[in-house]
């Protein structure tokens, strides 16, 4: 799956080549409709060669050279698509890219100047990385999710051996293990656990700090006491982090990757609805944010946008439209967002389906 860097350095180098555009719905489960995502593709090729011969005849060599690019990358799937949705950019001369992606994909044939680049950005969220601690009081695993595949990373294991502690170190000298005088065993026992309990913490919020970055998302799993206390010391995430105490640590990779897969929506969610929330409140302040499509025009054609949001329904009614918002905010380096559900329906209700978060007001 291509990255967001990867996206826009190819919409880039492909702005100005003519380039087909295919994304292809694979999602059918039904092993007699096994073959219907080569249909519809075919069909839809089949359409869009006619509009090319009728608008432009002097591209179709070029369209069906890029055809074949397309068509020998889907070569290997002669039954289902391995993924949920496949896409790929081919231009006259070779296949730029063709591979499957982990998220429903519309139907789409495109020959035009430059990639159509809006349905990807679905994807994207794929690329974020998700880290999971499934922790307990004793031992924490550390799971990294992205592009639809788990990876168990860490497994730590708090410092147990204090030695001896049956007996009191109560003396009117230095207790054996802390140097605290007057203590029980017990209360040394308990102060160990609890500084070797801190110690993991620290080590497993290092460890997540380093896998998620600036911009992923942070699950913690396991008995509610660990869950919180790790929570308690989680301000470097931000809102990004989530708790999951029906986490546990028997599960298995496979139930650990649908309990992120559950939380990486909700975490994606509560992110776009905060963001949403933020740029309305600054455009009807006068501050740094834009709603509606005339405003967010102008923001883009004056290079102001730093995040792009757009309603899902917006996309599908406006491919154009959406691709050419897209495509600018690719160009200027900005974030892009697309909502669905209740902020897609907020969106849609208070911005004509996008709004963004500027840079700088004019």
């Amino acid at each position: 799956m291509l990255t967001r860097a990867e996206l826009e350095g190819l919409y880039k180098d492909l702005g100005e080549v003519m380039v087909l555009s295919v994304y292809v719905d694979g999602s059918q489960s039904d092993p007699a409709d096994r073959r219907i995502w080569r249909t519809v593709l075919d069909g839809a090729l089949a359409e869009e060669r006619r509009r090319v011969q009728a608008d432009a005849p002097d591209e179709v060599a070029a369209f069906d050279a890029a055809r074949a690019h397309i068509d020998h990358g889907l070569a290997r799937h002669m039954a289902f698509l391995q993924h949920t949705a496949w896409v790929g950019f081919a231009t006259a001369d070779d296949l730029r890219y063709g591979e499957g992606v982990a998220v429903p994909m519309p139907d789409l044939v495109r020959w035009e100047r430059g990639i159509r680049v809006a349905p990807y950005v679905r994807a994207l969220k794929q690329d974020r990385v998700v880290a999971a601690a499934v922790a307990d009081s004793r031992r924490c695993r550390i799971f990294a999710y992205r592009d639809g595949v788990v990876e168990e990373k860490f497994d730590l294991v708090a410092d147990r051996d204090f030695g001896d502690l049956a007996d009191s170190v109560s003396s009117t000298r230095a207790g054996r293990y802390s140097g605290a005088r007057g203590e029980t065993g017990t209360q040394t026992a308990q102060r160990l656990r609890e500084r070797s309990a801190a110690r993991m913490q620290v080590e497993i919020l290092d460890a997540l700090e380093e896998l998620v970055g600036t911009d992923g998302f942070v699950v913690f799993g396991g008995p509610i006491e660990v869950v919180t206390a790790l929570a308690r010391q989680a301000d470097r995430f931000g809102n990004r982090f989530l708790e999951v105490p029906s986490m546990s640590m028997l599960m298995s990779t496979a139930e650990v990757k649908v309990a992120i897969e559950e939380a990486a929506s909700e975490l994606t969610r509560r992110y776009q609805d905060t963001l949403l929330g933020t740029v309305i409140d600054q455009a009807r302040s006068g501050g740094r944010g834009s709603l509606g499509i005339q405003a967010t025009k102008e923001a883009l054609r004056e290079g102001r946008v730093d995040s792009l949001l757009v309603s899902r329904r917006l996309r599908e009614r406006e491919t154009d439209l959406v691709d050419r918002f897209v495509g600018t905010a690719f160009e200027q380096g900005a974030a892009v967002e697309e909502l669905s559900g209740v902020g897609a329906d907020r969106l849609e209700t208070e911005g004509e389906g996008v709004a963004a978060r500027l840079r700088y007001t004019v």
